[in-house]
């Protein structure tokens, strides 16, 4: 994947530059100060994928996102935890707060790349093909898999594909989740924020921000907090 990073703080691409250099999927092909000379770049060079900050002189790393070609991939590297919420508004890969840990950074890459493979196959009409009480049938890489409505932590939207993930396995499908949320039971599932829907019955805990489940930890977004505390608490 050829791949740029953007950030005005010339030790943070040294920092991101180091950590994709060790990554062989990956091909660093510019770094650029600001948004407007990586848009430049872009106007005749394709990418793949962007690691950008947001918080930078002139266009924010948020309004540059908006203007990407759909086919580019976003992971934002950035030191503030609050813009999290934001990232889910142009379908972001991934958000890495700073320090990035190299573990962290490759969990990103690997998860940028599993949907940039699924971009390049000719599969692009695979869906939801059955729908009972208990489970639904996605088609998935050519396969059918039956999905226990129970063993789903949550779903997330990128861009027109849904990822179901479960403890055992993670499923992508060419759906858009609105689409998936009609086949789901109603009362188990819910929406938190534009890109993801949980499994209510999964949920570890919670706080006012943020909901855990396994391992994975996803922020409330604030149009549905409402929604979401009073179909679990009974109360707004």
């Amino acid at each position: 994947m050829k791949c740029i990073v953007v950030d005005d703080e010339p030790i943070a691409r040294r920092g991101i530059k180091k950590l994709v250099s060790k990554i062989s999927s990956l091909e660093l092909v510019g770094a650029f100060e600001s948004a407007e000379t990586a848009a430049d770049y872009m106007k005749d060079n394709p990418v793949d994928l962007i690691f950008l900050d947001i918080r930078m002189p002139g266009i924010s790393g948020i309004e540059f996102a908006r203007k990407i070609p759909e086919t580019t991939l976003i992971i934002f590297t950035t030191a503030f935890a609050e813009f999290a919420i934001d990232s889910y508004e142009v379908d972001a890969i991934d958000y890495l707060v700073k320090p990035i840990k190299p573990e962290r950074f490759s969990k990103a890459v690997e998860k940028a790349i599993y949907y940039h493979e699924m971009l390049l196959s000719e599969e692009r009409n695979t869906n939801v093909e059955q729908v009972e009480n208990s489970f639904m049938f996605i088609k998935s890489d050519r396969r059918f898999f039956k999905v226990n409505f129970d063993d789903i932590l949550f779903i997330e939207g990128l861009k027109d594909y849904v990822i179901i993930q479960s403890e055992s396995q993670r499923l992508i499908t060419h759906m858009n989740l609105k689409t998936i949320h009609e086949q789901l039971p109603q009362s188990q599932f819910i929406r938190i924020n534009r890109s993801y829907i949980v499994n209510k019955d999964r949920i570890n805990s919670f706080s006012n921000n943020d909901v855990f489940i396994d391992k994975y930890e996803i922020a409330i977004g604030n149009f549905y907090r409402d929604s979401f505390f009073e179909s679990l608490m009974g109360q707004g």
